[in-house]
């Protein structure tokens, strides 16, 4: 007699198989045969008035699954109802785990996002009644016992709220992991001091009076503001000082028009005055042809940090407005790395600034993403940080990919992606050794 059933990974070969026992009995084996007449005599008798076997007088999954409740199912699996219940649970909570993100509250505008029915109890054979029951919620490196309700609660925080994270795709276990249990850490929630919320505030206040100076001021120019995504200044201020923490002496940061000139004066130091006298043309003879070659320059100095570190900070030049600049940027990160014998690669970090069209259109971004490991090409990790506005120069999120995200863009404007983990978040502070740590 077989011993699956009818829910488990195999649910689709038992419906095909059980649509041709219905339509010639004969067509299957006699074990199977047997199977099906019992099941039929049971109260789980399937019905297949339209399509595949289903199986009637149960919840049903959005697939048209049906999921017993515990009680029957322990039943006829001959397995305790407290382990099903268990495994139910488990399952519900690595939903969350990978798709959580796609309810996150990342849309500024609050507009409504697809629903995601595996995020919800029904859907896995939990109810309301199962809430105030006690499971173990099994962490990367250790389990906690807890109510149903409470694990629920810390799921929604942990991946539901402002902050979004990606990352059960990744290959390897001990950076799935590390990353999982700094999630899910209730005392990850950090809690900024009156100086450092002091100090974003003004990092943002700065962004924001620049963009609408330069609107102000010069009417009718071409602009690649940042508005609606000023954050990006305050984030790269915490990624810089958080790197100098960590030992981090050189960082070389690529972007494309978008935000440079914010970046320029507000990160990179240089002078406002030099950046308006570019916008009036002072010297035409020098940029004739070149109306926005002020979104193409670089520029490099020395940043100190509110701790009296110093990180020299280089912004490539950049004559497309698109992502050709990735490799060139992480060619310099290990130029450097290699000629300060730099072997742990921990000195000299890099930060690329995409555009969210750009990154899912571009292949030289995976390109550059696939040689980051490779032995003659890698630099120990870089950050990546894209700048969304929910346009891509003329595209909108409907018509700018084929994922998933076509229907529902996320409209964060930051997303950090480390390697092949994807956070995404508005102001996230995290530890660089850590994650390059855990990515090697």
């Amino acid at each position: 007699m077989p011993t699956m059933d009818l829910h488990s990974q195999n649910l689709g070969f038992v419906e095909a198989l059980y649509e041709d026992y219905l339509r010639e009995p004969t067509s299957v084996s006699e074990q199977w045969r047997a199977y099906f007449v019992k099941l039929r005599e049971s109260r789980l008798e399937p019905s297949v008035a339209h399509g595949p076997a289903r199986l009637t007088a149960l919840p049903r999954s959005v697939s048209g699954h049906a999921i017993p409740s515990a009680e029957s199912a322990s039943e006829q699996a001959g397995v305790p109802v407290e382990a099903l219940l268990q495994y139910r649970v488990d399952q519900l909570v690595r939903s969350y785990r990978v798709l959580g993100h796609l309810i996150a509250e990342l849309d500024p505008l609050g507009l409504p996002r697809p629903a995601q029915p595996e995020l919800e109890l029904e859907f896995h054979g939990l109810s309301e009644r199962d809430l105030s029951r006690t499971f173990t919620l099994r962490g990367a490196s250790s389990t906690h016992a807890r109510t149903l309700k409470e694990i629920l609660e810390l799921m929604r925080a942990t991946y539901c709220r402002s902050i979004g994270a990606q990352f059960m795709h990744i290959d390897d276990l001990t950076i799935k992991d590390w990353i999982q249990d700094r999630l899910e850490l209730e005392a990850f929630r950090i809690e900024l001091g009156r100086e450092e919320q002091l100090r974003i505030l003004t990092k943002l206040t700065d962004a924001v009076i620049f963009e609408e100076f330069v609107q102000k001021k010069y009417l009718g120019a071409k602009s690649f503001s940042l508005e609606g995504s000023e954050s990006l200044i305050p984030l790269l201020t915490i990624a810089v000082e958080r790197a100098a923490e960590h030992g981090v002496e050189e960082i070389v940061l690529a972007m494309a028009h978008r935000g440079r000139l914010n970046v320029l004066a507000n990160i990179m130091g240089k002078n406002p005055r030099d950046i308006f006298r570019e916008f009036e043309d002072v010297d035409p003879e020098l940029y004739i042809g070149s109306g926005d070659v002020k979104y193409h320059l670089g520029h490099s100095s020395d940043y100190i940090t509110a701790q009296g570190r110093k990180v020299h900070l280089s912004l490539a030049f950049n004559p497309s407005h698109l992502e050709f600049v990735n490799p060139v940027a992480m060619g310099r990160v290990r130029a450097k790395q290699d000629r300060a014998q730099d072997n742990e690669r921990r000195r000299c970090l890099g930060i690329l600034i995409h555009g969210d069209a750009a990154f899912a259109g571009e292949g030289i971004v995976a390109e550059t993403l696939n040689l980051s490991e490779l032995g003659g090409y890698t630099s120990g990790g870089s950050i990546h940080v894209i700048v969304n506005n929910q346009i891509g120069f003329t595209t909108p999120p409907s018509e700018s990919r084929s994922t998933a995200l076509r229907i529902s863009s996320p409209s964060n404007p930051l997303c950090l992606r480390k390697k092949t983990s994807f956070l995404t978040a508005s102001l996230f502070p995290f530890s660089l050794a850590n994650f390059s740590a855990a990515s090697r």
